[in-house]
């Protein structure tokens, strides 16, 4: 029996470049290939023949890698995802393995390393490459405390990622004036950013999407 892979990526013409080398290797078939997370999500709730592997781009609309795969793990902790970006930074790479995933790999990784890594995540658990055996074990040697963002927090981070001024995100979240430059000035202590590019350019990588 074939090992099963989904392949998620909202660029048409290289989700379908990934499934079609993925079908030529002889013990792997695709049972599906989705825009993005959601669309994952919903296939699996749709359908019997869920994938053993995802392959899984980071930076997608609508929902996500990181989103996805902490939801995969959450409700389908029998699917391995390997992580797909055109980005090789270290902090991505850390949320995508401590959101669940089993790999980490570039798109323009070569076929045979593709092959290897969609093996070894089915036979062994997880494959991964020597820039991410580094950066985790920088990571552990070096543990950052993480921070957690409470949920009226993200909704102004996010606010904060548009041209409103701050009288108008008070209205939006139906709050004083006093009480959001509240929430600014703790984001601004709790992220360790001095102004509104800070806020903003820690929600870009941290992939905060504006709503």
């Amino acid at each position: 029996m074939k090992n099963r892979v989904a392949v998620v990526d909202d660029h048409t013409l290289l989700s379908e470049a990934i499934a079609g080398l993925v079908r030529q290797f002889p013990d792997f078939e695709v049972v599906a290939v989705c825009k993005n997370g959601k669309e994952l999500l919903n296939y699996l709730k749709n359908s019997k023949k869920h994938p053993n592997i995802v392959l899984m781009d980071v930076n997608m609309p609508v929902m996500n890698g990181i989103e996805t795969t902490l939801a995969l793990s959450k409700d389908f902790p029998e699917i391995k995802v390997i992580a797909l970006s055109i980005e090789e930074d270290e902090q991505i790479i850390l949320k995508m393995i401590r959101a669940g995933a089993k790999g980490y790999l570039l798109k323009d990784t070569q076929k045979e390393v593709l092959k290897q890594a969609l093996i070894d995540v089915e036979k062994v658990g997880f494959y991964h490459t020597n820039t991410v055996k580094k950066i985790l074990k920088s990571a552990e040697n070096n543990p950052k405390k993480e921070i957690i963002l409470k949920e009226r927090e993200i909704e102004f981070l996010k606010l904060a990622c548009t041209e409103m001024t701050y009288k108008e995100i008070a209205d939006v979240m139906c709050l004083s004036p006093k009480t959001v430059e509240g929430y600014r000035e703790a984001l601004f202590q709790k992220l360790n950013v001095k102004n509104r590019t800070g806020l903003v350019l820690y929600a870009i990588k941290n992939n905060i999407f504006i709503p």
